[in-house]
């Protein structure tokens, strides 16, 4: 590879402020403030079982609801994914992951297609963790998968603790996103019979 894959954004509204930016090609840093602890867990085990480079900052009206912030985040991320991958040339483009986390198990399946598509399987015995509300980031993943142009299916296969399920989601997340943008053809072939993904 001649060069690191890498994306930054700043996107600011009336209600959020994100600064994201992400490296495909290096691993084990992160940093991430969000306002939101629960949040920040989720991203660091995204970044640290993914191997990415990963830089969050964000702030909102979180005083109002954690919403606005949390589904920002997620579309400020599809962005940088968008810029970082580009043309798609050469990566593996599919990737299915099943991650335990004690009595759970979960499952992220990812195409890389060009195609915004989100089927999110994940029913929360207990909704609420601490202060974070678990349905939130159904949230995160629409406006993901919507800026990134990308399919994702996530299913929760069996769990009743919420923090564990959706531990075990980013941590599957993460890996299986390393994964499908993976380098598989050096010669740069576009992974569609189309040959153009978008």
């Amino acid at each position: 590879m001649d060069s690191e894959r890498t994306g930054y954004i700043k996107r600011a509204t009336s209600e959020t402020e994100v600064e994201i930016s992400i490296n495909l090609d290096k691993k084990g840093q992160y940093t991430i403030n969000t306002g939101i602890p629960f949040l920040n867990h989720l991203l660091e085990a995204f970044a640290k079982h993914g191997g990415f480079n990963l830089t969050v900052y964000a702030q909102g009206d979180i005083e109002v609801d954690f919403h606005h912030l949390v589904e920002d985040i997620g579309i400020a991320l599809g962005k940088v994914l968008a810029k970082a991958i580009t043309d798609k040339s050469g990566i593996k483009r599919y990737s299915t992951v099943h991650i335990p986390m004690d009595e759970s198990l979960v499952r992220v399946s990812i195409d890389i297609s060009g195609r915004s598509y989100l089927n999110y399987d994940v029913e929360l015995n207990n909704k609420m963790i601490l202060h974070f509300d678990g349905d939130l980031i159904e949230e995160f993943f629409r406006g993901f998968v919507q800026n990134a142009s990308i399919t994702m299916h996530i299913d929760k296969i069996r769990g009743k603790n919420s923090h564990h399920i959706l531990e075990a989601i980013f941590k599957a997340f993460g890996i299986a996103l390393k994964d499908a943008v993976s380098i598989k053809d050096s010669e740069g072939d576009i992974p569609s019979t189309k040959g153009i993904i978008e």
